[in-house]
């Protein structure tokens, strides 16, 4: 409030919304989303299958969700956040990431040994004749 002589005034500013930014990492994704829904981290935290300790750990980047709770995840904020990969070794991460397989798992799917698939997700080998190659697609 500002007096001047005879004349009142009142300054006024708008609060930002707590959805006003443009999330960063995942984290950021999973709380604009909760708090677009009108959730609390306990309710986010039951509807994930995780503790609310967890959700509040995301939120605050002190730990990444294990690649075993990404599908559960992205099925979550119905959107998936990770730019979309380019190289085979960054589809093959993203194709992990939304089943939410393990190392064994894709490696299986795929048709090959686990080593096979490491060495494909590391060096970007390109994969040879006779894969599955709709596995890679993301």
């Amino acid at each position: 409030m500002l007096f001047c002589n005879s004349c009142r005034f009142d300054f006024k500013a708008l609060k930002p919304k707590e959805t006003d930014f443009e999330p960063q990492s995942l984290g950021q994704h999973l709380k604009k989303h909760r708090i677009v829904l009108g959730l609390s981290q306990t309710a986010a935290a039951s509807e994930l299958g995780v503790s609310p300790f967890t959700v509040l750990n995301w939120e605050k980047a002190r730990t990444e969700p294990p690649i075993g709770c990404m599908s559960r995840i992205l099925r979550w904020l119905g959107y998936d956040p990770f730019p979309q990969p380019q190289p085979l070794s960054e589809r093959m991460v993203a194709v992990r990431r939304t089943n939410g397989w393990t190392i064994g798992e894709a490696a299986k799917e795929l048709g090959v040994d686990p080593t096979t698939w490491v060495d494909w997700s590391e060096q970007g080998a390109s994969l040879g004749r006779g894969t599955k190659t709709h596995s890679t697609r993301s």
